[in-house]
């Protein structure tokens, strides 16, 4: 059996789990681009001066890093 789809006492991932851990991963990886576009998009459509536009990137970077993390702690 695969590393990834063993929980924590060996026994295979459920197929909700193994769901859910994919869904945590895309979300990851949504709020990490979505910071990403934000922050490097020069012509956004938002009206927001340049500070806020790049704080409030750098927060959905942050925000994705901690789902991140709290994924990996569940698995």
């Amino acid at each position: 059996m695969q590393r990834g789809y063993q929980d924590n006492n060996g026994r295979q991932k459920s197929p909700s789990k193994r769901f859910l851990s994919v869904l945590g991963l895309c979300m990851f990886g949504f709020y990490l681009v979505l910071g990403l576009v934000v922050i490097f998009w020069k012509d956004f459509p938002l009206e927001l001066d340049s500070t806020y536009r790049i704080l409030f990137g750098l927060l959905l970077v942050v925000y994705s890093f901690f789902r991140f993390v709290r994924l990996w702690q569940n698995r």
